[in-house]
């Protein structure tokens, strides 16, 4: 069953450690099964409740997952498999458009803001015990939000959206809890939910965001928590309408104990209207990052919401990373005040590329979404035959199999990169790898 990876340990934090170690290394394999838990006791001489709490502490660190009798299994995206691990291969010579990144052309240049910042570091050093928010930082955003319909309430500064979910997940709910996810989603929210050890239950969207009778079904069947995308929703480009907002906020009202978490990662890049979620349940998030407007390697998001989940993780956050560098807040801060990023000439461009390639897809026969943001979702009969089918074409896109869970197989392209010119040929390599093409939502 393990092939030539023998499992040691005689205690369950040996056990455990073994199999993370192989999985990490990839001497076990994901989806490979791992042997019941009184076999394995047998082999190594301990109590099968030794080798049953081991399992549990791989569950909870997402690295395996059970299935009743079907028993327990590496996890096929494991925690301690690294993302690098599960990226496409993209060979010299092939247009890359699976990566998700924005157009490098789109992003201001950084240097003024981090020159100013790193002055007034010189001037003023940031020393332990000084406000870790920066007030200017504090202030645009809170501006920003309070335009944008979203309620008051305390702040503070992430290392981006990812960093920010998974602190509001933690300050809330615990191992075992159920979390309800879009499906399509973002594919590092799918990955950090189990690897917390808490379950994902599936919640269906179009192209105005997740399904009312969907989530409700999901609240009522125990899920104790909601991550919703509210624009330029990854992959699919769903952007949540005021009609839809006013229907989920109709469900949350009969769920006021869910814990809301909102990722506005798109509010620069986008020309949609916003229409929050935030305040109809008694604990709610709203994150806010700048990693796509003014580039993914400022790792800064403004995190709002009610004052105990903001207690708890600041709370937390003060006992181990501390505050995200002032240097870094500062520069953001300038930047968003400066206007470095034309936002309506961004989301214009983003939006002509998308348009662009959904319409010479539909002019091939071929369905295709993306209401905002950077990325196009087309359902396939067969994502792995479409994704090689364009490998062999020269283009790179992203399988489906990344961002989903229940839903049918689809793919993934990022336009960011692409130019007028590649529009057409791009459709015509798309339309004949996916042939026939399916007729249905990307649901």
């Amino acid at each position: 069953m393990l092939g030539e990876y023998p499992i040691h340990g005689r205690g369950a934090a040996e056990i455990a450690a073994s199999v993370e170690r192989a999985v990490g290394a990839g001497e076990l394999e994901p989806g490979q099964p791992l042997p019941p838990m009184r076999e394995l006791a047998t082999r190594l001489g301990v109590n099968p409740n030794t080798v049953a709490a081991a399992y549990r502490t791989l569950r909870e660190r997402g690295v395996i997952e059970t299935a009743g009798r079907r028993g327990s299994r590496v996890r096929s995206k494991p925690a301690t498999t690294g993302r690098e691990g599960l990226r496409l291969e993209v060979p010299p010579g092939v247009r890359d458009l699976s990566t998700g990144n924005p157009d490098p052309a789109l992003l201001p240049s950084l240097a003024p803001a981090f020159a100013a910042s790193a002055a007034q570091a010189d001037r003023e050093p940031v020393l332990y015990g000084d406000d870790p928010i920066d007030p200017d930082l504090a202030r645009i955003a809170r501006a920003e939000l309070e335009a944008d319909g979203v309620p008051d309430g305390p702040l503070t500064v992430t290392s981006g959206s990812l960093d920010a979910i998974e602190r509001v997940l933690a300050a809330h709910l615990r191992p075992g809890d159920a979390v309800a996810v879009e499906d399509p989603g973002w594919g590092s929210v799918l990955d950090l939910i189990p690897a917390l050890g808490l379950r994902t239950v599936p919640v269906g969207l179009d192209d105005d965001g997740p399904l009312p009778d969907e989530l409700r079904a999901a609240l009522r069947a125990g899920a104790r928590a909601l991550i919703v995308t509210d624009r330029a929703q990854n992959p699919t480009g769903a952007s949540m309408s005021a009609t839809r907002a006013r229907a989920l906020r109709a469900v949350l009202r009969e769920h006021p104990g869910t814990l809301l978490i909102e990722d506005d990662h798109g509010h620069a890049i986008v020309d949609l209207p916003l229409h929050p979620l935030a305040g109809v349940t008694r604990h709610w998030a709203f994150v806010r990052s700048a990693s796509k407007a003014y580039g993914p390697d400022l790792r800064v998001a403004v995190l709002t919401g009610d004052p105990v989940t903001l207690d708890r993780v600041r709370g937390r956050q003060r006992l181990g990373p501390g505050w995200v560098s002032l240097l870094l807040q500062r520069a953001v801060a300038r930047l968003w005040a400066d206007g470095a990023v034309d936002r309506a000439a961004v989301a214009a461009a983003y939006g002509a590329r998308r348009q662009s390639l959904i319409d010479a897809l539909a002019e091939q026969g071929v369905t295709a979404y993306g209401r905002s943001g950077m990325n196009v979702w087309i359902p396939v009969p067969d994502e792995t035959a479409a994704v090689a089918r364009l490998l062999q074409s020269g283009w790179a896109v992203a399988p489906g199999a990344r961002y989903r869970l229940t839903t049918a197989p689809g793919i993934r392209i990022t336009v960011s990169p692409v130019t007028p010119r590649e529009i057409a040929p791009l459709a015509e390599a798309v339309a004949a790898a996916i042939r026939p093409s399916p007729d249905r939502s990307y649901r």
